[in-house]
């Protein structure tokens, strides 16, 4: 008898069984020591939520708009590179999973599904995330396919000029070439769900760059050509070509300073995610949550500003607003879904996550996300003191 999926830890021990264990661990994983990847959990669980009673939240709304666009709650899914090898078609199921639950999609430059797949599968308009990559034409020519496959949001990935060292990547065999080994073979035939996923696929390889490369369909060639491609030199000022290139909503992905959220929103930009991409980059770090408030007092009157660091249940999320965000993104909760149940893995995290909300609201006295009161957390001191940690006290639903 299979137990019942209660949580997002559930999915991810059933995605564990189910997808290859190099293709696993590349979602799970983080770089370096991994420090930074589990900072991310503890501060969000070093964060208590502050319990409120004899509050009126019978009739609570967690809709919301994100850049402009309406979103039945403050959640979307975060661009995720190799989506595609977590389950078939990936991309695609997970973008119809948000669309069917009324969040925004990000699709990858390094997605397996090529943009024009998804728009091909996908009703709902997307977001599309871009490196600025050495070949310039080939940024360009990006940025081109995401508006004409009339995607709603350009989101600029500033983080990764230079790629942190994944050590389980490296053992794994993702490594550059990859490694074929005896062991990746053997753990690939035993997980007869993914081999059958995978040959139904629209893509076994990285969609974006066909034609751009010879030999696209070999994951060796393409692996080689992108961690060539990463640029070092990206700037500021690149941003002018970009904002030539594409007119609509830009997001700036990767911000972790208060310094770069002032320049962010001094060049126009409409929002910004605070993200130390899943600890998968500069592994030393902060965890995104503890820089989130500074950032928020820095820019927050001034541009929308999104969180990415570890969300994987309605609590976690709920913190993260009450911080300041305007809404979270899920990447290693959303690929676990993924690799579980495919698409309805990916519709039960953001349900999972969407009920919790609303239940952890309730409880904190709360009725409205759109005007959460800052004081619902506690922050808990090195001496184990319990301390509010706010910016207003509208005092929510309890009007006390």
């Amino acid at each position: 008898m299979t137990s019942p999926i209660t949580n997002v830890a559930d999915l991810r021990a059933l995605a564990r069984r189910r997808v290859p264990r190099a293709f696993f661990e590349y979602a799970d994983c983080g770089s370096y020591d991994e420090a930074t990847l589990r900072a991310n959990r503890a501060a969000l669980e070093h964060i208590a939520l502050r319990q409120r009673v004899m509050c009126n939240v019978d009739n609570r709304s967690l809709t919301t708009e994100i850049i402009g666009q309406p979103a039945s709650m403050p959640l979307a899914i975060a661009p995720t590179g190799l989506t595609g090898l977590q389950h078939g078609g990936g991309e695609i199921l997970g973008a119809r999973a948000a669309a069917k639950a009324g969040i925004p999609f990000c699709l990858s430059t390094m997605s397996i599904c090529s943009i024009e797949q998804v728009h091909a599968a996908v009703d709902t308009p997307f977001w599309f995330q871009v490196y600025v990559m050495r070949d310039r034409g080939f940024t360009r020519d990006l940025i081109r396919r995401a508006k004409a496959a009339d995607c709603s949001a350009l989101m600029l990935t500033a983080d990764l000029t230079v790629q942190g060292q994944r050590h389980r990547e490296i053992k794994n065999g993702l490594s550059v070439p990859p490694r074929i080994t005896l062991r990746n073979i053997l753990d690939m035939a035993s997980k007869p769900r993914w081999a059958w996923s995978m040959l139904r696929a629209p893509s076994r390889s990285f969609g974006n760059l066909q034609g751009r490369i010879d030999n696209t369909d070999s994951l060796t060639t393409l692996a080689q050509w992108i961690a060539k491609q990463f640029d070092p030199t990206l700037e500021w000022k690149d941003l002018e070509w970009i904002r030539e290139l594409w007119p609509g909503k830009l997001i700036i992905k990767g911000i972790l300073d208060p310094r770069d959220a002032r320049i962010a929103a001094d060049l126009g930009v409409d929002a910004i995610v605070v993200s130390n991409h899943g600890g998968r980059q500069l592994d030393g770090a902060p965890a995104s949550i503890e820089v989130l408030p500074s950032i928020v007092q820095a820019v927050g009157d001034r541009m929308e500003v999104l969180f990415d660091g570890g969300i994987l249940s309605g609590q976690d999320l709920l913190k993260a607003l009450a911080c300041g965000a305007r809404a979270g993104l899920i990447g290693k909760a959303f690929l676990y879904g993924l690799g579980a149940l495919g698409e309805a893995g990916v519709t039960q995290v953001i349900e999972l996550i969407r009920r919790e909300l609303s239940v952890s609201m309730a409880l904190t006295g709360q009725s409205d996300v759109r005007r959460l009161a800052s004081d619902v957390i506690w922050r808990k001191a090195p001496d184990g003191v319990l301390n509010i940690v706010s910016t207003r006290f509208d005092g929510g639903a309890c009007g006390r």
